[in-house]
């Protein structure tokens, strides 16, 4: 039977993630039933991952403009102004169900995809982050997990040659049946280089290059807007297989091809392959497009006209070129070895017409596929408001030296050196800053400039409070570049969530992105390009809420970065902002006095940014010598991960007066920083927190070779740094 004649049954439908409303209109706005072709064409272009059918309408709230806003979103990353020319390009994006099936595939693939969106934009990428979320450490999973995932990201990233800089790895029982893996890109262009995925001029070649069609990823797309059940490990065909290699090739080819004038319009073929590629070119310029299949490169016989338009193999571009430059561009692309083929035209019909065999297989409106994808306003719930907890609801440990161990050498805290130094993160020879501080830093090649990047989000103050937790996600990334001595110029995000036809879940996202909001528009770090990922749950239990932030800033010169590592014996610590000793979601809490409830902490946006503002200027003064946010474990955890990455101790004596010393030492008020500074500029730094209104104080002093806690506790700096170290690798090891 052809495609042309299949029943469109209920189960036929619902196994391509269509509703019954939904296939009902399809029929109403072609005004007959879709062949199967078709109807898989629908069903790559209106699930979840393409349409954003379920987040479009929040998704519009947040701020997208500023002077530094080149690009915002809506095409493949966004684009910020750095200067002198040029143009940082980045973005995230989540490969979370495909690395939870096949993890080194998954991740792997995942890190080509996020590459593929930077230089389709013309930008040669500089810098690989991610942000990875697994289950439990107990759990029988987990191991294969870690290792299959960082393998992935490594074996891809390592062999073609762009370092993998910075990110985050977390380990929570909320994630035992649905890992995260987002994955960031930061590259660098040209600013009269930039390239778009609008198709434009009539009669002009659509142009296929790269790697060839395979079955490989078939439904991917979709995949990723279904939610996991226990015959997940089924799925696994529909994971792509990835080629660093072939990849490489295709990055200096496009390159090299850009430099010139034959590019009209690029587009990746990611998710949902030649169909999304295509769709969106034609939808951007207004145009049609008629594709001929029989012309497509395939590595496998046989193929039908479906598989070819939802396969998802890896490697693939698609391109509008200008007629008379088209046998110069395939010049370059034989000269990598790469297919080439021009398979169809640009019209003037703004309708999606492809053939196969000779014959039309799927004739369809262009609109109908891209603007008229349905849009939902899905009913939602406020997460109800968490209780504030008192330092009083929250027991002091019994023995502190020993609980700082236990912070340190465990799952939340530890090391993640097994991880990164899997990684090449100095390949390029442009990485200044390597991973382990509060953002990674890569010199603008040629230049004394210097890109730095985080990525963040605390899910356990999500869950507790999300409006609260997005505000601190974008708050810690504005902190995080802030300590390098970055100025933050804007944020991407990895917006991932579980089912969002259940109100809580909605009501979880709707509060996050009020919250990302603003904060983005506190600090002006507008949203320029992002990724959103429902349907995270197994067996109906959903993730915890994990919008995680990716953030870029600028560093005008890079010899006044900060790093983290306390520097000289007798250089004096500070602490830049209020501590309340807020223990609500604190790890402590959690971890040690197991008190799961209560509100996170809150987050002041104007303090941020005026503390962000004063920690640029001494950091640009040169008055301070090391900088460290103060998040995760409190203003102990952030002392001694200066003191470990220094490889030198420091005392200090907090006040008690009107607060309990576990509460000052662990916990999570937002909004501070711990800097050290020399004794001779130590009164010009307190004098500079007095004219600007920062509160300042002086905690102690660098020195020794132990963490001397007001004379209470002297625990040897060693025994933390072997405890931090050897957790991870001991786990691996198992």
């Amino acid at each position: 039977m052809s495609a042309n004649n299949v029943e469109m049954t209920a189960e036929l439908i619902a196994a391509h993630g269509l509703s019954e409303d939904e296939f009902a209109q399809i029929v109403r706005l072609i005004n007959r039933q879709p062949n199967l072709t078709e109807l898989g064409i629908f069903s790559a272009m209106w699930n979840e991952h393409c349409s954003y059918k379920s987040s479009r309408v929040w998704l519009r709230t947040l701020p997208t403009d500023g002077p530094q806003v080149v690009c915002g979103p809506g095409e493949n990353a966004g684009i910020v102004d750095i200067g002198d020319g040029q143009v940082a390009v980045f973005k995230m994006e989540s490969h979370n169900h495909p690395s939870f099936i096949e993890p080194y595939q998954g991740a792997a693939t995942g890190v080509g995809g996020i590459m593929r969106d930077i230089f389709t934009m013309g930008a040669r990428p500089v810098a690989n982050l991610n942000a990875l979320r697994f289950g439990d450490p107990a759990h029988p999973k987990t191991r294969h997990l870690v290792s299959g995932v960082v393998a992935g990201i490594g074996g891809y990233g390592n062999c073609i040659g762009v370092p993998t800089v910075g990110g985050e790895v977390n380990f929570d029982a909320g994630y035992n049946g649905n890992i995260l893996v987002n994955a960031m890109c930061v590259g660098v262009a040209d600013a009269d280089k930039v390239f778009y995925s609008a198709a434009s001029g009539i009669g002009n070649p659509v142009v296929y290059v790269g790697s060839k069609t395979g079955r490989d990823g078939i439904h991917g797309a979709s995949m990723a807007s279904a939610e996991f059940d226990d015959k997940s490990e089924e799925k696994r065909p529909t994971v792509q297989v990835g080629d660093p290699f072939t990849e490489k090739l295709l990055l200096e080819a496009c390159l090299e091809l850009m430099a010139g004038d034959a590019v009209i319009a690029i587009q990746d073929m990611g998710a949902a392959g030649l169909t999304c590629s295509a769709v969106e070119m034609a939808s951007k310029g207004g145009l049609g497009l008629l594709l001929d299949l029989d012309k497509v490169p395939c590595r496998e016989t046989g193929m039908s006209a479906y598989e070819m338009m939802l396969s998802e193999s890896q490697e693939r571009m698609l391109m509008v070129l200008h007629p008379d430059r088209t046998e110069a561009a395939r010049e370059i692309f034989d000269r990598w070895e790469l297919d080439f083929a021009i398979i169809g035209e640009t019209t003037d019909t703004r309708r999606f017409v492809i053939q196969h065999g000779g014959a039309i297989v799927a004739d369809l409106p262009v609109d109908v596929l891209a603007e008229d994808a349905p849009v939902y306003q899905r009913p939602w719930t406020p997460t109800p408001a968490a209780p504030a907890i008192g330092s009083d609801a929250v027991a002091a440990p019994d023995d502190l030296a020993a609980t700082i161990v236990k912070l340190v050498g465990g799952p939340h805290l530890c090391s993640r050196r097994w991880v990164w130094e899997q990684y090449d993160h100095m390949v390029m020879g442009d990485t200044v800053q390597r991973p382990g501080g509060d953002a990674a830093v890569v010199r603008v090649h040629g230049t004394r400039k210097g890109l730095a990047a985080t990525t963040d989000v605390t899910p356990r103050y999500c869950l507790a409070d999300p409006k609260e937790g997005g505000k601190q996600a974008i708050a810690e990334a504005y902190r995080n570049l802030s300590a390098v001595g970055a100025k933050p110029l804007a944020t991407t995000d990895c917006l991932n969530f579980g089912n969002p036809e259940k109100p809580e879940t909605m009501g979880q996202f709707v509060g996050c992105i009020e919250g990302i909001g603003e904060a983005c528009r506190a600090l002006d770090m507008p949203i320029v390009s992002g990724n959103v990922s429902l349907y995270n749950e197994t067996n109906g239990v959903a993730i915890p809420p994990t919008p995680a932030i990716g953030a870029i800033g600028l560093i005008d010169d890079i010899a006044q970065m900060t790093t983290i590592g306390l520097r000289d014996d007798g250089d004096l610590l500070f602490i830049i902002g209020e501590t309340r000793g807020h223990l609500g979601q604190s790890l402590y809490a959690r971890e040690i006095a197991n008190v799961t409830e209560g509100a996170p902490p809150p987050v002041d946006l104007a303090t941020e940014k005026r503390h962000g503002e004063f920690v640029r200027a001494q950091i640009t003064a040169g008055q301070v010598n090391a900088v460290h946010d103060i998040s995760d474990g409190g203003l102990i955890i952030a002392g001694i991960e200066m003191a470990m990455a220094g490889g030198i101790g420091c005392a200090i004596a907090l006040d008690t007066t009107h607060c309990a010393l576990h509460a000052l030492l662990f916990g999570e008020d937002q909004g501070r920083y711990l800097v050290t500074a020399a004794a001779d500029k130590a009164a010009g730094l307190r004098a500079a927190a007095t004219d600007a209104g920062i509160p300042l104080q002086q905690l102690g002093k660098v020195g020794g070779s132990d963490i001397v806690i007001d004379g209470i506790t002297a625990i040897p700096l060693a025994e933390l740094t072997q405890a931090h170290e050897d957790w991870l690798p001991e786990l691996m090891r198992l």
